[in-house]
């Protein structure tokens, strides 16, 4: 049922005497204000409030956001100072802990980039104990960055690497594509054909937005001996008979 016009609900008196107090109270109750909001923001009494604002209900997702929009004013008033306390303490850990790391020479290169590979990359399994493809899959453009400095420095030709996007179907394979291709300085045109993963409307996926730009898949052809030779660094790192500093 149609809200009956302003112009016939309202006192004539009120409108007459305070017509501008009496538009803005409207806004703010459009607006998902209560009554007692809108008499304090106003300076009038909560009756004058009821009687301009009674034939407007109040609309529940606005009461809802205004709720939701004040829990969060009051969260960041309490802890505003302290969150940015803690931000700018980690600022000054990471910059010191990044200044610290200094150039990893090629020693120091390989042992990390076997251990990411170990970490995210592909490896045999008791049920296929001969595959020893190197595969390397991740979303995170560090990681990707060290195990490509990884394929330097054990000296892995660029023609050798096979690069792909693994993506989700609603995002911009497109955008994607380029936006890997100029951080890890490949031509977009070398990428192999993008894998698409289908949706699932039962699952909540929290990698929505701009900033979503899928996997990205690092394929090394013909290499066996590297995959041995990672695992011989990995299983090189995890002895400790003699132990001590190496």
């Amino acid at each position: 049922m149609a809200l009956p016009d302003d112009s016939t609900t309202e006192p004539r008196a009120y409108r007459g005497r305070k017509p501008k107090l009496y538009a803005q109270a409207l806004v703010l109750r459009r607006a998902g204000c209560p009554v007692g909001e809108i008499a304090e923001r106003l300076h009038v009494s909560r009756s004058t409030a009821y009687l301009w604002t009674r034939h407007l209900p109040l609309d529940p997702e606005l009461v809802r956001q205004r709720r939701g929009a004040a829990q969060r004013a009051r969260f960041d008033a309490q802890w505003g100072a302290h969150r940015a306390a803690r931000d700018a303490a980690r600022a000054e850990v990471v910059a010191a802990a990044a200044g610290w790391v200094g150039r990893l020479e090629r020693r120091e290169l390989m042992l990390v980039g076997a251990a990411v590979y170990w970490c995210e990359g592909g490896k045999a399994k008791p049920w296929r104990p001969r595959d020893f493809t190197v595969k390397f899959v991740n979303s995170d453009l560090v990681l990707v960055g060290l195990f490509l400095r990884f394929l330097d420095a054990v000296e892995v030709p660029a023609d050798d690497r096979r690069f792909r996007v693994s993506i989700h179907e609603t995002a911009d394979e497109g955008a994607a594509v380029r936006w890997w291709a100029a951080h890890v300085g490949v031509s977009a045109e070398r990428f192999q054909r993008t894998t698409i993963k289908k949706h699932r409307p039962l699952t909540r996926r929290q990698n929505v937005g701009a900033d979503y730009r899928g996997c990205l898949v690092v394929h090394v052809v013909g290499a066996s001996r590297l995959y041995w030779r990672i695992e011989g660094i990995m299983r090189g790192m995890s002895n400790e008979d003699p132990p001590g500093d190496r």
